[in-house]
């Protein structure tokens, strides 16, 4: 499903260079659900990142669903990402002058579904996640849990096979937190598989697998 070989990612500043990754191998397999943990600055945001598409590694490979990422055009790469991969972000991301229901069908424009296919599907998913009597509200009308549930919508839009979670509790109180997690348990239930970065060792037990990062290497898993 998703493999990392000799990932290595550097950022250059003013005062030197800073090694985020170093030389990173992982394979995951489809269905598995895997929590990536680590010291802060460890390099678990820049993984995540590189693994969806979104960071260029400096070098090594990273192969989604059979295909060299980073060796496809950028429109290609895109096509796949919104194809294959939901993204679920500590901050949700909502754009604030839209509905919760147009900010679901958000990616469904960009798959270009008729205008009537996005609004049944986005008013489905928000019936999905208990806010269907929401589905006008602005994310400023609604509470954080609200919105987070919107993000979580938003991110099952495309039917991702992969969701890659970048400390989806960062924001969200005990309940919100244990409530967001039993989402993401349900969707691996159904088969979705999960990478999720996250410093909550209580999350970090509910995965199948654990990663640890160090110094931007795998120290175990």
């Amino acid at each position: 499903m998703l493999r990392a070989e000799e990932v290595t990612r550097r950022y250059v500043r003013r005062d030197g260079e800073i090694l985020a990754l170093n030389s990173v191998s992982l394979a995951i397999e489809a269905g598995e659900f895997v929590a990536i943990s680590g010291p802060s600055g460890s390099g678990k945001s820049t993984l995540l990142l590189t693994l969806g598409g979104l960071i260029h590694p400096s070098s090594g490979k990273v192969y989604l669903a059979g295909e060299c990422v980073y060796d496809l055009p950028r429109e290609r790469r895109a096509a796949l990402r919104r194809q294959t991969i939901g993204f679920v972000f500590q901050t949700f991301n909502l754009v604030p002058y839209l509905t919760a229901m147009q900010n679901v069908q958000i990616p469904l424009y960009l798959n270009r579904l008729s205008p009537k296919a996005q609004r049944e599907k986005a008013e489905h998913l928000l019936q999905r996640v208990g806010l269907g009597d929401r589905l006008d509200h602005k994310p400023s009308e609604l509470s954080v849990g609200q919105q987070q549930r919107v993000a979580l919508a938003r991110t099952l839009a495309n039917d991702p096979r992969l969701i890659l979670a970048d400390e989806p509790t960062g924001n969200l109180d005990p309940l919100l937190a244990r409530e967001m997690l039993d989402q993401l348990g349900e969707l691996h239930s159904s088969g979705v598989t999960i990478v999720m970065v996250t410093h909550d060792p209580a999350m970090t037990a509910r995965a199948e697998r654990q990663l640890r990062l160090v110094d931007g290497q795998v120290v175990s898993g």
